[in-house]
């Protein structure tokens, strides 16, 4: 085993919010793969994604107290920000968040502790796949 499937994983505070390539993306579609690549990543600081001795583009698996969910590692373009994961509003960052809106009619999706670790064997789940993960 080398050192990079040794390392452990790191702790964050995992926020969520739009984006404008999920915006510009969501116009070919929701189950389009243009949309799963703007939404399913985990955006990091370069200082982060180095401490995971992962590659920019390389699968991690982020877990909550909520659950878990893999996506693609993306470094951050709004650096610095260590232990702040972001992760685009949607199906994948809803695996991550506390279900309950509390009466408000939407889920706080703004710091949940997580824990990221690489897992670059990992298959990114589609939104159909999510789609039912979330109804079983």
């Amino acid at each position: 085993m080398s050192d990079r499937q040794q390392m452990p994983g790191i702790e964050v505070t995992v926020i969520s919010g739009r984006t404008m390539s999920q915006a510009q993306s969501r116009e070919r579609g929701k189950f389009s793969d243009a949309y799963a690549k703007s939404v399913a990543i985990c955006e990091l600081d370069p200082d982060d994604l180095k401490a995971l001795s992962a590659r920019d583009g390389e699968n991690v698996r982020v877990k909550t107290r909520f659950g878990e969910v893999i996506l693609r590692a993306t470094v951050s373009k709004q650096a610095p920000h260590r232990r702040v994961a972001f992760v685009p509003y949607g199906a994948w960052a809803s695996m991550l968040f506390d279900p309950s809106t509390h009466t408000s009619g939407m889920p706080t999706l703004k710091g949940a502790k997580a824990t990221i670790e690489r897992a670059p064997e990992a298959k990114v789940a589609t939104l159909q796949e999510i789609t039912r993960m979330k109804t079983e």
